[in-house]
């Protein structure tokens, strides 16, 4: 992604990734660019009752490292400066964080927003290729990650460069692509008002799936997974670990993940045309890697082309699963570009 301005080499910024598990920060330098960090620190969130606090305790820790404006992503909508997260009691501010910080500006950002702004400066070894395709020159990119929610942006070329777009899709209706899916969602109707995407394609939508398939699918429920999951605070995993097992892989659980698959390629294919992601489709997070091997030999490639006339289109899009957590990196890019502005701007 490049910069509309030279960056100061003596302009230092603190840049966060806020999560409802983890906070990490740390210190990147105009020259040094977004990927060399002078510090870095995780903090576990929910033993802090401000990310201000946790701020103090890593300038702390790096007195020395005089930072001047801080980009922060967090798991939630950003809108007129402002954020509520999602797994936290957290309101913040942008205008108040940089007062109470003693900075001269301070941004916050989506988390998804700065996951795809890490997307273009992805090496071929960060990426698990799904699809190769054939990528069209400054056409959109569109990216999903389907964590406890499902996360989705997008980028398009602007001059330069590419720049991070927020979307709220993953809270979009749900719309049944098969007469399966179409059980799923009356399925679901009889518990919620409104059926998201979200309650299928991601960790909450999980044991959604499950719950269907073992209930109003009559597939077979084994007592040991039963019995794991009755004990789980969170069902995802288990039922993520029981599919993917490589010497016994549990039927209904790998059904599961199978159906979620499926959808997860439909609402992909939604996006992708949507923003007509002609640059590719990148696949985020933890859950998307650790279903790597599995989505190939699911229905969640046959599920993205199946668009009608646009199935040929569909086909040339590269698709690439992201491997390891660059929201970090993403959010320092999009901190350093606008750091720039401000400082070309005085």
């Amino acid at each position: 992604m490049s910069d509309p301005a030279d960056p100061d080499p003596d302009a230092l910024l603190l840049v966060g990734d806020i999560g409802g598990t983890k906070t990490d920060l740390a210190v990147v330098g105009g020259a040094g660019g977004p990927r060399q960090r002078l510090a870095y620190r995780r903090y576990p969130s929910r033993e802090y009752g401000r990310l201000e606090d946790i701020v103090q305790a890593f300038r702390s820790e790096f007195s020395d490292l005089d930072v001047t404006a801080a980009c922060f992503d967090v798991a939630g909508p950003v809108v007129g400066g402002t954020a509520q997260l999602t797994n936290l009691p957290w309101e913040l501010e942008e205008a108040a964080l940089a007062r109470e910080l003693g900075l001269r500006r301070a941004w916050l950002v989506n988390d998804l927003v700065a996951t795809a702004a890490a997307v273009p400066l992805l090496g071929p070894d960060e990426l698990d290729v799904v699809q190769a395709g054939e990528p069209f020159p400054g056409g959109a990119i569109a990216v999903l990650a389907p964590g406890t929610g499902l996360g989705e942006a997008f980028l398009t070329m602007d001059g330069d460069g590419y720049r991070p777009q927020a979307s709220e899709g993953g809270h979009s209706a749900f719309s049944p692509a098969d007469e399966v899916e179409m059980e799923l969602l009356r399925h679901l109707w009889r518990r919620y008002e409104h059926v998201s995407v979200e309650r299928v394609a991601s960790g909450i939508g999980i044991p959604n799936v499950y719950e269907f398939l073992r209930d109003g699918q009559g597939h077979a429920e084994s007592a040991a997974l039963a019995a794991r999951l009755a004990g789980a605070g969170d069902r995802t995993y288990p039922i993520i670990e029981a599919a993917m097992d490589p010497q016994t892989p549990d039927p209904l659980a790998r059904a599961t993940v199978d159906l979620f698959l499926q959808v997860l390629g439909t609402e992909a294919a939604n996006l992708a045309l949507k923003v007509l992601a002609t640059g590719g489709i990148y696949l985020a997070g933890g859950i998307a890697q650790r279903l790597c091997e599995r989505l190939p030999e699911s229905g969640f490639l046959e599920a993205l082309r199946r668009s009608g006339r646009f199935r040929s289109t569909l086909e040339r899009v590269p698709i690439a699963i992201v491997r390891g957590e660059v929201a970090l990196l993403g959010v320092a890019s999009v901190g350093l570009r606008l750091n720039a502005v401000l400082s070309a701007g005085t």
